[in-house]
């Protein structure tokens, strides 16, 4: 019981974390007026990955295979958008901030994460061995 509310806690703080990095490269266009708004932030964005994105995603396949997956990269800034949009001391400035933004944020995730919270067969990176020709 306890290994799945460790790997929650561990995710949201790499999410915490993530989001918070960005808000100081993209300094003019990501705003926190909190600590707690990058807490609620952080919670609810890994909820709205875990449930509105992939109800997204079905919605958009079509567009999604014809694009061959680039429209991935505009649910995921819409559904920052989305996070943005219900709380309250988070600001995003625009739809090309967070479309680059939601990029760097799940490059930066996978990045610390693997540091952090990897260790388990599950959450590491699983490369085939042998011949790639």
């Amino acid at each position: 019981m306890f290994e799945n509310l460790t790997s929650f806690l561990a995710q949201w703080a790499v999410t915490g974390v993530s989001l918070w990095i960005a808000s100081l490269v993209f300094s003019k266009s990501i705003r926190f007026d909190s600590t707690g708004a990058l807490v609620g932030s952080a919670l609810l964005l890994g909820l709205a990955n875990a449930l509105v994105k992939p109800l997204l995603i079905v919605l958009t396949l079509p567009l999604t295979v014809l694009t061959f997956g680039l429209f991935l990269l505009v649910v995921n800034a819409l559904v920052l958008l989305l996070v943005a949009w219900f709380i309250k001391g988070f600001k995003v400035s625009g739809f090309w901030t967070a479309l680059f933004a939601s990029l760097f944020i799940s490059i930066l995730s996978i990045i610390i994460g693997g540091f952090f919270v990897g260790g388990t067969p599950e959450t590491q990176i699983q490369v085939p061995s042998g011949t790639w020709l």
